[in-house]
C-alpha cells in the first residue's frame, strides 16, 4: 500500500471539486494528502479515521475537515444499513482560492477563521452534522452558481461549532522536493499500517532509503515531531477509540494497539491523557 497526492478531478463548471463517493464493500484504506482542505460528511458507516496522527472512531454523520497537506484515510468497518452503501460526502476547496473568495468581505471572515483553526483538522459536533446534512446530500444537483452559494453556506454553519475538536497534533506541511515528500509518505504509510505491531528505526530508515540519523531530521521536518512520540499517539489514540467503544479489558485493548507490556501501556497512556485508562473510559463514559 503507497501513499499518494491525490489528484483532485476537475469539472469545466466548477472552481473547487466535490464527490458523492458510494461504496457497496468497504471504504478501504488509503492513505493520502492533497493540498486543498477537504470538509468529508460520511453516511452509513462505522469504523476507524486516520488523520496525521490522529487515530478514531467514526459513525453515521461523522463531518470532519481535513487541513491542506495532512495525510489522511477513512477505513469503514461496517454499514448501518446493510442493503445500502458507505457514502462519503466530500467537499474540497484550496486554501488560496478560498482566500480570494473571502477577501474584503467581513461576512466571510469566519471561513478565514475557520481556515486557520482547521489546519491540523477539526471534528464538528454531532448537531452541526445534522444541521448541514439536507444542504451537504442536495449539494450535487445544483447549478454550479447555486453549489457555490451552498458551500460557502456549509463553511458558514461549520465555522460556528464551538464544539469543534482539534484532531491532528500539528499541520500537514507543503514539502520543498517531491522526493522528500515520497520518502515521508512511504515511512507514514508504513507506520499507519503497521503501529500496533513491532516497528523499528532501521526498518523505516531502509523503507525511506535514508540513514536513521537521516530519517529522524527528515521525519522531525514533515511532522514536527519524533518518531517515537508520532507512533506513540497513534497507539494511544486507537486506545482512547477502544475505551470509548467498547467493553475489552485493558490489557487486552493495550495489547491490540502494540504494547506487550501493560505498565508501559498505562505509564505512556497517563503521560498523553493525564489520567489512566480505566480513569478515561469512566470519565468518557460519564460525559
Amino acid at each position: 500500500m503507497r501513499a499518494f497526492l491525490e489528484v483532485l478531478p476537475r469539472q469545466s463548471d466548477t472552481s473547487w471539486p466535490m464527490l458523492n463517493r458510494r461504496l457497496d464493500d468497504a471504504i478501504p484504506f488509503e492513505w493520502h494528502h492533497h493540498p486543498e482542505f477537504e470538509l468529508t460528511l460520511t453516511l452509513n458507516s462505522a469504523g476507524q479515521r486516520f488523520i496525521g496522527d490522529h487515530t478514531g472512531e467514526y459513525e453515521d454523520g461523522d463531518l470532519v475537515l481535513v487541513g491542506p497537506n495532512l495525510p489522511h484515510t477513512w477505513a469503514s468497518r461496517e454499514k448501518l444499513d446493510p442493503g445500502k452503501p458507505h457514502r462519503a460526502l466530500v467537499l474540497w476547496f484550496h486554501p488560496e482560492w478560498m482566500r480570494q473568495m473571502t477577501a474584503g468581505a467581513v461576512e466571510l471572515r469566519p471561513i478565514e477563521q475557520l481556515m486557520a483553526r482547521g489546519q491540523n483538522g477539526l471534528q464538528f459536533s454531532r448537531q452541526t452534522g445534522e444541521a448541514v446534512r439536507a444542504e451537504f446530500e442536495t449539494i450535487f444537483d445544483r447549478e454550479p452558481a447555486e453549489r457555490l452559494l451552498s458551500l460557502l453556506a456549509i463553511l458558514g454553519q461549520v465555522a460556528a461549532d464551538s464544539q469543534a475538536v482539534p484532531l491532528a497534533s500539528a499541520p500537514g506541511h507543503q514539502p520543498a522536493l517531491q522526493e522528500s515528500r515520497e520518502r515521508i509518505d512511504r515511512v507514514l504509510t508504513h507506520l499507519h499500517v503497521n503501529y500496533a505491531g513491532p516497528v523499528t528505526l532501521e526498518e523505516l530508515a531502509d523503507i525511506a532509503a535514508l540513514s536513521v540519523s537521516g530519517l529522524h531530521r527528515m521525519f522531525r521536518r514533515h511532522t514536527g515531531t519524533t518518531v517515537s512520540d508520532y507512533l506513540i499517539r497513534m497507539r494511544i489514540g486507537d486506545a482512547c477509540a477502544r475505551l470509548s467503544s467498547t467493553n475489552q479489558p485493558v490489557a487486552h485493548i493495550a495489547d491490540a494497539v502494540g504494547y506487550a507490556s501493560l505498565a508501559n501501556f498505562n505509564r505512556q497512556f497517563r503521560a498523553e491523557k493525564g489520567m489512566t485508562p480505566r480513569d478515561y473510559r469512566a470519565h468518557f463514559r460519564k460525559g
